[in-house]
């Protein structure tokens, strides 16, 4: 099979993405997704997106995991796609499209400022250390002294893979408070290793920052791979409601490729 891609970045979250609406990629395996996802001997991505048709919506997003299995909703991963529907000439001011966790609007400011709308959130639980809550992913998230110092892909692979979360899966988020704002590192499910930045991650690490006030806020997220932004209005003790998700989504480059059929 021959492929034209497009390589996205955001925040160091990287993707490969194919032009879909024609279905000419709709026989793509999870074996051949792999192999695209492979930093060795393929592209190099943590998912592969699929830009499609999608009636009743400007765009359908099909979201493929680094192991090559289709994924949940990829936060960043949706961000990219909306910059590349515009570069492919979606070009309105706001963007509808069908994901696998349900509805979503997007637009741009500029050339490569995404803000993405994320489902509402109406249930997180609260351990002693800890908060799990399910933000179109299922996130854990833990806050700690100092992340820098933080073994991620060992503490996160031990909480993936523990008794209550090795069948389904769930991602690990370890999150320090700053002045203004928190930092967060993810080990990702499915790409099963720490990623630069994690859409969906920031979002939960953010609602779980938020005070017990029942107001909008603005959470200025810090990533391995850059700076984000999440707002919300927090509207019950554990209820969110008009969760945005913002910041930048660049195309790196795009290329022909042969995959083995």
């Amino acid at each position: 099979m021959q492929i034209h891609f497009y390589k996205y970045q955001g925040t160091g979250n990287d993707f490969v993405i194919m032009d879909n609406r024609d279905g000419r990629y709709n026989a793509l395996t999870n074996q051949q997704v792999h192999d695209l996802c492979h930093r060795r001997f393929g592209i190099g991505a943590d998912g592969v997106m699929l830009l499609n048709r999608q009636e009743g919506y400007d765009f359908g997003m099909k979201y493929y995991n680094a192991d090559g299995n289709e994924g949940s909703m990829c936060g960043n991963g949706g961000r990219c796609l909306v910059a590349f529907a515009h570069k492919m000439g979606l070009q309105q001011e706001s963007l509808r499209f069908l994901a696998v966790d349900g509805p979503h609007e997007a637009s741009m400011n500029g050339a490569d400022w995404v803000n993405l709308k994320m489902q509402d959130v109406d249930w997180v639980e609260q351990g002693p250390l800890y908060f799990y809550l399910n933000t179109g992913s299922p996130h854990f998230v833990k806050y700690v002294d100092d992340v820098q110092a933080v073994d991620v892909y060992t503490e996160g692979q031990a909480i993936r893979y523990n008794d209550r979360f090795a069948r389904e899966g769930t991602n690990v988020n370890f999150v320090q408070k700053l002045e203004n704002g928190i930092f967060v590192r993810t080990y990702e499910r499915g790409v099963e290793d720490e990623t630069y930045s994690c859409g969906t991650g920031v979002t939960a690490a953010a609602l779980t920052f938020a005070g017990s006030e029942e107001k909008t806020y603005t959470v200025p997220v810090q990533t391995l791979g850059g700076k984000l932004e999440v707002r919300f209005t927090k509207t019950g003790e554990r209820s969110f409601r008009d969760i945005w998700l913002c910041g930048p989504a660049l195309n790196v480059f795009e290329g022909d490729l042969v995959i083995n059929s």
